[in-house]
């Protein structure tokens, strides 16, 4: 059986927020796992790109590694800068805006059924 993880170096120090870097006008992703239960991925947003609104089939939750971002969950909005996290729940519209480039961790938990 392969890696679980991928798309990052095993048993190695790493500065996660360098493993994606800003591009002006695009969003960069880097996929870290990718399963039924779980999702890991890097965002690196530049200045006013966004995520429109949608819902996830699991709970979402995001860590901001770098800069602002603007995160709207249900009708509320939310400014989330470096270390801090929201959990945006299975099946709530939510969204994001960066207000300034952001770095962002995305975990999606997903049940089975």
């Amino acid at each position: 059986m392969g890696n679980l993880i991928k798309n990052i170096e095993f048993a190695k120090v790493i500065d996660t927020k360098g493993l994606v870097e800003y591009q002006e006008g695009q969003v960069v992703s880097r996929t870290l796992a990718q399963g039924r239960t779980v999702s890991i991925t890097l965002f690196a947003f530049g200045k006013g790109e966004e995520i429109s609104s949608h819902a996830s089939g699991g709970d979402a939750m995001v860590y901001i590694l770098d800069g602002v971002a603007e995160i709207t969950v249900g009708d509320e909005t939310f400014i989330l800068g470096a270390g801090e996290t929201i959990v945006m729940p299975a099946n709530i519209p939510h969204a994001l805006l960066a207000r300034d480039r952001f770095k962002m961790m995305l975990t999606v938990v997903f049940k089975l059924d």
